[in-house]
């Protein structure tokens, strides 16, 4: 067990020191958001939840009902699986109207696509058997598969998940096909934009150090939410520089890549997968060690591990320390501190002051590790 502050005064709290202590994480996720929260706060993460999009209920939704309806006015000749809970929505809500037994029947007359695992166990699990699955899970394999036969007059049925599918059933209707799209769960705005509002400005502060993406039109609405504000610009840069953009795949990271935003994502499309690529990948760039007093002291996000203690910082206080780890042991100036923590905002020296100050609050026993050089500033205390 280690003891972690996460104020400027009072005793220490204490909690376990894990992979991810010091590193605050934006969660965008409005399904399974419960889940990969406690994941990442299970390895010691702050985690801030701002879900970009909320999903409207299938009992409300007369657009699924209709587009059903569609389905069982004639034969289908395919039917496009694209999650698995996407088709298991699709099923539920079809039995709840009454129609579950016709269009299980229809399904399984016609070819059934499904793109990967998921959606292929939800289909098996359905009854149905699939004629093909891409290894790649992508959408665009399923569409080639699709576009090599000839689909003049046939009636394919496209169940999507939370955004339509518009280039992939535009392809279909220019070879002569008639598309169903099926739109189970779709998204919608939150209730409360404010947690959104709030990431982006703590994006542009550099204050979480990932954000992780479940979903294409989570980035879209993410970045929709920074254009509200006038602020994609500035959100744009802390992801191309210092926030860490993790999408849980490839379909997922297009709208970042489309608008040149490197991203990490996992080998495999799961919620574990994603998780453990944060573990690995976001101390590899918010890390730095320090030897001081005989010890190794680990400065990494806005916490300093020595030992099986975590000391948590504010924002301010850990930008203050990572400013004066760069050079340990030197003495940096207060004007030099003021423009690389405070860049761009009218402050003066008292504010690098009380910052120190509260450093020395939060570092607890240690808070001798930032000394003080009459008339000249600040400087990190190692080596010994």
């Amino acid at each position: 067990m280690g003891t972690a502050s996460t104020s400027t005064g009072g005793p220490p709290a204490t909690e376990p020191v894990g992979p991810l202590v010091g590193y605050t994480i934006g969660v965008t996720a409005a399904r399974r958001r419960d889940e990969l929260t406690a994941l990442l706060r299970r390895r010691g993460a702050r985690v801030v939840e701002a879900p970009t999009m909320r999903i409207v209920p299938l009992e409300d939704d007369a657009a699924l009902r209709h587009a059903t309806e569609l389905c069982l006015t004639a034969p289908l000749d395919y039917v496009v699986a694209t999650t698995g809970v996407g088709w298991r929505g699709w099923m539920s809500a079809a039995e709840g109207w009454g129609q579950g037994g016709r269009l299980a029947q229809t399904c399984r007359d016609a070819v059934v696509l499904s793109r990967g695992p998921k959606a292929t166990g939800a289909v098996r699990a359905t009854g149905l058997d699939e004629t093909f699955s891409p290894r790649s899970e992508a959408n665009d394999e399923l569409l080639t598969w699709l576009l090599a036969r000839n689909l003049r007059g046939r009636r394919i049925a496209v169940q999507e998940h939370g955004a339509p599918l518009d280039g992939f059933t535009a392809a279909l209707r220019e070879r002569g096909a008639e598309v169903i799209e099926v739109p189970v769960y779709r998204w919608a705005p939150p209730e409360d934009p404010e947690p959104v509002r709030r990431l982006v400005l703590q994006t542009i502060r550099r204050e979480v150090h990932a954000i992780a993406f479940t979903s294409a039109p989570a980035i879209t609405a993410f970045l929709a939410a920074a254009d509200t504000l006038g602020l994609r610009p500035e959100v744009l840069t802390a992801l191309r520089e210092d926030v860490l953009p993790v999408c849980v795949g490839p379909v997922c990271a297009r709208p970042l890549e489309n608008v040149g935003v490197p991203v990490v994502c996992p080998e495999r499309g799961r919620l574990g997968a994603l998780v453990r690529t944060i573990t690995e990948t976001v101390p590899v760039r918010n890390r730095r060690e320090l030897a001081a007093g005989g010890r190794t002291l680990v400065l990494q996000g806005s916490a300093l591990v020595v030992g099986e203690e975590s000391y948590w910082l504010p924002p301010v206080s850990a930008a203050v320390l990572r400013a004066l780890a760069e050079h340990p042991g030197w003495v940096v100036s207060r004007a030099d501190l003021l423009r690389r923590v405070w860049a761009g905002t009218t402050t003066d020296e008292h504010a690098v002051e009380a910052a120190v100050a509260r450093l020395r609050g939060a570092l607890g026993p240690h808070a001798g590790l930032v000394r003080t050089v009459p008339k000249r500033g600040y400087r990190l205390e190692v080596g010994g």
